[in-house]
């Protein structure tokens, strides 16, 4: 594939300004996922060389730090607008490496670069307080000072965005950040870095690593002079981040798993429901925490909403984002890997088995490889394995409900606690339901509901903490108190 940008396609670790391999010549292959081509190898770094990279980060932490807001800005400010300006080369190396449609990895190349100049703007507000004293002759305040050291560990289902949406924030604030992407897509990141590197951010300040995934984990997390860690992927992993990272008290933001309730109340605009729960169930092939997994419809509109869901869900184009240098139009890429494709295919058939119904899909693509039916299955119940596990998938369970209160019952029967969907044109319905749903963010009427400004994570076994808005700095700067006594004073 051909680049406007070629330095954009690297296969190198980014440590202290420098372009990496292995020092051991470790490296690891990477797979597209739409036909399981090669891509290429890219450099797997040794403990040493993940070592190194907190090392130039701790170095770089002390002029960073002290650099303007204005400084800081410019160049952050500047790493935004060339992502923009190279918005299609840095799309067609995340459908590569992915396996998303290239409108959808267009739209995560925009939102990536959206977080960016609302950090660099927002850090101006990162203000301390004047306390009113209690002590006399005392002046008593508070600032914000940037933690340090931050790493930051990022997922492949968004893996351009979830780097920005950290990074920026913690480098707004003054700190530095070491980033290990997920093995599975590292072209993004380390064209995110080319991109760094050209908008002047110092050496250090911001670097790139890939490791045994165990390894580089514990490495970054337990390295003392890391003071936060940002964590996006499974709850299980997010579990051991969190143990690791209890060894030295660091801050830790977790963004995990989801289980997202799709509520459909009977006075529900059925065709704008259908087209939001299309949206919201099969956007990343189903690979998305926020993906609405457990369809929940009342009874007295179910037949009608299965019926026009299904149509929708059967109209779906499949296919891989490319063939050669042709882009395909397409809704529904491939899964990622092997494992996923055997669970999903597992989850189905043990809801078939217990009664579900088959409407649409439910079988491997025509395809092949690791492509998946879109699939809707009405009648899903709690005992199935597609109601209560995170379904990373295309497949849609749908199930009726009687009572709001059971609809709410059900939306809240799960660890998780991220993202729920509500579809209603009654407004003493909808705010009460917002208010019920154990799930930190909600959406009513529409899909869209992420971006820069809005505080993005989740309750339970979903995360600790926030991405975006103002809460996006919280677990990249600490509230130093001081109580300043007047001379002569004790």
């Amino acid at each position: 594939m051909t680049y406007k940008h070629p330095l954009l396609f690297k296969a190198l670790c980014y440590v202290d300004g420098h372009w990496l391999h292995s020092d051991s010549g470790n490296s690891i292959a990477v797979h597209n996922p739409a036909d399981q081509k090669l891509i290429g190898h890219v450099p797997m770094l040794d403990q040493p060389q993940i070592v190194a990279a907190v090392d130039a980060a701790h170095r770089a932490f002390a002029d960073w730090r002290e650099q303007s807001l204005e400084t800081r800005g410019t160049i952050l400010r500047r790493w935004a607008a060339l992502i923009l300006e190279h918005q299609e080369d840095l799309a067609r190396i995340l459908s590569l490496e992915q396996g998303k449609s290239l409108a959808e990895s267009r739209g995560e190349i925009a939102y990536a670069a959206s977080f960016i100049p609302w950090f660099a703007e927002e850090a101006r507000r990162l203000y301390g307080q004047n306390i009113p004293s209690h002590i006399p002759g005392a002046h008593l305040g508070t600032v914000k000072e940037p933690v340090g050291v931050c790493a930051l560990l990022t997922p492949w289902n968004f893996p351009s965005a979830m780097i920005t949406r950290k990074a920026a924030a913690a480098l707004a604030a003054g700190c530095t950040v070491v980033v290990k992407p997920a093995h599975e897509t590292p072209y993004s990141a380390f064209a995110l870095a080319q991109l760094a590197e050209e908008a002047g951010f110092p050496a250090g300040v911001f670097n790139v690593v890939l490791g045994e995934p165990q390894m580089a984990m514990q490495t970054l997390v337990q390295d003392t002079r890391v003071r936060s860690v940002s964590f996006t992927g499974s709850t299980r992993v997010g579990k051991l981040v969190l143990q690791a990272a209890a060894h030295d008290v660091k801050k830790v933001s977790l963004e995990l798993g989801g289980n997202a309730p799709f509520i459909v109340c009977a006075d529900a605009d059925l065709q704008r429901a259908v087209k939001v729960a299309v949206a919201a169930k099969f956007q990343t092939s189903g690979q998305d925490c926020c993906a609405a997994n457990r369809i929940m419809v009342e009874r007295s509109v179910y037949p009608a909403f299965l019926e026009r869901f299904a149509e929708a869900v059967r109209e779906l184009r499949v296919g891989p984002a490319m063939i050669g240098e042709r882009e395909q139009q397409v809704e529904v890429g491939p899964l990622m890997h092997q494992a996923a494709f055997d669970v999903t295919a597992e989850r189905v058939a043990d809801a078939l088995q217990q009664g579900a119904q088959r409407l649409v899909g439910g079988e491997a693509h025509a395809l092949g490889g690791l492509f998946y039916q879109p699939t809707v299955l009405a009648d899903v119940t709690p005992q199935m394995r597609i109601y209560r596990e995170e379904n990373f998938a295309p497949i849609a369970g749908v199930m009726p409900f009687d009572t709001l209160d059971q609809a709410i019952e059900m939306a809240n029967d799960t660890e998780y606690g991220l993202a729920a969907y509500v579809c209603s044109n009654r407004l003493d319905l909808i705010y009460p339901l917002i208010r019920r749903l154990d799930h930190a963010m909600v959406g009513v009427n529409g899909v869209k509901f992420t971006g820069h400004p809005i505080p993005f994570g989740g309750m339970k076994a979903s995360g600790l903490g926030r991405e975006g808005g103002t809460e996006g700095f919280e677990a990249f700067v600490e509230t130093k108190y001081f109580c300043l006594h007047h001379q002569g004073q004790f």
